[in-house]
Formats: C-alpha cells, structure tokens, sequence
C-alpha cells in the first residue's frame, strides 16, 4: 500500500509540475518592439556570438526584439518618460525562446568549451548554473521580460558601471563602488521602468519583468525570426 501511495504522490507531482510549467509555440499575443517604439537600439546579443557562450545562440534567426503586448504596453510608457529626460532605450534582449535556454544549460555542461571568459571573469563556468547566473527556466521565455539600459538621444554613451551579462556583484543594482554618476544612471532607468509597472531583481541592473505579466505559467518556444 505505501508503494502504491509513494507512486500515486509521484505521478501527482509531475502532473502538478507539467501543468504549472507550460510550453507553447503560440505567438499571436507577441509584437515586435519596433512597431510600438521607434527610437530603440538593438544590440541583440544572442543573435551574434558576443555573448558569454562565444556562439551565435539557438533560436535566433533575425536581430528582432518581440514581447508580449501587454509588455510592449508598459515598455512604451517607460520609453516616453525616458524620453522626456532626453534618453531612448538601447536593448539587449527580450523574449527569448526555451531552446536558447537549454543551449545555454548544453553550454554549460560541456567542459570543452569555455566561451567568451570576458562575461564570467572570476568564476568558474559551472558555477554559472549552480549560483543562479543561468537558470533553466527563463522568465524571458515568458515573454515579459526585457533585459536594457539607457543612451542619450544621440547615441553616445550613458556609464552604468558595468556592462550587461557580467556574471559579478557589479552588476547588482546597488553595487556599493559605484561611482555617484553611475548610481544616478541606474537610477534613473530603474524609476522610469518601475513607474511603468515592471520589476527588478537583486543580481542585474538590466533586467526587468513586467509585474503583473500575462503568462506567469507558460514558456513559449518559437523562433525570433
């Protein structure tokens, strides 16, 4: 009876599991960040190969940042304040689809290959997944969630003190060695997306989830394209 039970718990777990943790390949509730916002940069890392893998990612097949349009709502609102203050966004990534995760996690666990050391220059490459660099659940997947900084309108330079998927504490938002422009810049893009209704977490200045995100369960998997 007891194996039956611990069987029974088993199958309920992964049922459980399964169901809180979807993948779809849907993208009609998805929209292209440049047929909302029409001042935006692109940097789109995943689809070259600067980025802590060394590799063009999978997944990527055009420089095209997409987003739920819920996000895209919220983003363009971010996007007018910024602009107020003489700033537009420069962005790094958005949606990203589930199998660039898992080439990322397939990265990771090959011991051959050390990538772009630049990105992770004082830890070790499988630190990356256990200290929770890199996870294999993405909420970029969900679709809501942009990773981005801020420049002048004219294209130069806005200092950040650091720059974006560097795998250290300087790239916490409130790095204590910051110098008072850099902590003004962060600042001033964290206000901007937060008044927007997005959210920050604790270990990248750049990335942000929109708060009340419309898929909060689903990891969707079609290709940017």
């Amino acid at each position: 009876m007891k194996k039956i039970f611990l069987v029974g718990l088993i199958l309920f777990s992964f049922i459980q599991t399964s169901i809180a943790s979807q993948i779809s390949y849907d993208k009609s509730d998805f929209q292209p960040v440049y047929t909302v916002i029409d001042d935006a940069v692109y940097d789109m890392r995943y689809y070259s190969s600067y980025n802590f893998t060394g590799k063009k990612i999978k997944g990527y097949k055009a420089p095209v940042a997409y987003m739920t349009k819920e996000a895209l709502k919220a983003l363009s609102v971010a996007a007018a304040d910024l602009r107020k203050q003489g700033y537009r966004l420069l962005i790094w990534d958005t949606y990203r689809p589930q199998k660039a995760v898992n080439n990322f996690v397939e990265w990771i666990h090959n011991p051959n290959d050390e990538g772009n050391k630049t990105f992770y220059p004082n830890l070790k490459k499988s630190y990356l997944l256990q200290g929770g660099y890199i996870a294999s659940k993405s909420g970029h997947s969900r679709g809501s969630t942009i990773d981005l900084t801020i420049i002048k309108q004219d294209g130069s330079f806005v200092d950040m003190g650091g720059t974006f998927d560097l795998f250290s504490e300087i790239s916490h938002p409130n790095y204590a060695k910051l110098t008072a422009e850099q902590k003004k810049n962060r600042q001033i893009l964290r206000s901007a997306m937060l008044n927007a209704g997005f959210k920050g977490i604790s270990t990248e200045w750049w990335h942000y989830t929109l708060k009340n995100e419309p898929f909060p369960d689903t990891y969707f998997d079609f290709d940017v394209e």
